[in-house]
């Protein structure tokens, strides 16, 4: 199966300093039949305005990667941790027992970027935050494992789930083919560009919710990049 999920159909908050789209319930946007999908748990489109971003606030057992599409967030935590991570480069907080941590963005233009929350395998890991890139011609018509938790994805950063999270670039004509293990959970948002995904058609920001599926095709109308998840369950 396949569900598509719109950008239009998103929930969507203006707190001025701050436009957020949400896949999937959160804060003050509830719906019952959209409460995850697999061990995914929280995917939000944020955009941010500059010289703004989230205060210190505390997390834990929740494994947390931040996708910049643009500008660069600036990252502090209460493990002395400081980093920038700007477009083209993805962070990952692993929550743990506990973790307290800000995002601002600190540039002169707007940052926009995915936020995605994955449960984690089991409670009680170790806090941890890391971040590094991963150059867009690497990922030229492939996709790409940014973060992962399964054996074997060594050059991935590391997140403490039976998950993926992938990326790719797809040049316009080109096609690529996404296969989901047996048994595990699929979600698709295009952050910019036009594909088809098998006989769905994409658009900037929609998403696509996959499961039960053989190998799709996803075949680029335009040049565009597109940012997935995989989860066992």
């Amino acid at each position: 199966m396949i569900d598509y999920r719109p950008f239009a159909s998103l929930g969507h908050a203006d707190h001025g300093w701050l436009k957020a789209a949400h896949h999937f319930s959160f804060a003050s946007y509830h719906d019952p039949d959209r409460m995850g999908w697999g061990a995914l748990r929280v995917w939000n489109d944020d955009e941010i305005a500059p010289d703004s971003g989230f205060p210190s606030h505390p997390h834990r057992d929740m494994e947390i990667i931040t996708y910049v599409r643009r500008g660069a967030i600036s990252h502090r935590d209460s493990l002395g941790n400081e980093g920038r991570t700007e477009a083209g480069q993805v962070q990952v907080m692993s929550a743990g027992t506990g973790i307290v941590h800000s995002e601002a963005n600190l540039e002169s233009e707007t940052t926009t970027l995915f936020q995605i929350w994955i449960m984690p395998d089991r409670r009680g890991h170790a806090p941890s935050w890391g971040t590094r890139p991963f150059p867009v011609e690497a990922r030229d018509n492939r996709l790409v494992t940014l973060a992962s938790g399964v054996a074997g994805d060594e050059d991935a950063l590391k997140i403490n789930a039976t998950a993926r999270v992938k990326a790719a670039t797809i040049r316009r004509g080109e096609t690529l083919s996404w296969a989901l293990e047996p048994g595990w959970s699929g979600y698709a948002v295009l952050a910019s560009g036009a594909v088809r995904l098998g006989d769905l058609a994409l658009k900037p920001r929609d998403g696509a919710a996959i499961r039960d599926e053989g190998p799709l095709t996803i075949l680029a109308d335009e040049d565009s990049e597109i940012v997935v998840v995989e989860t066992a369950g």
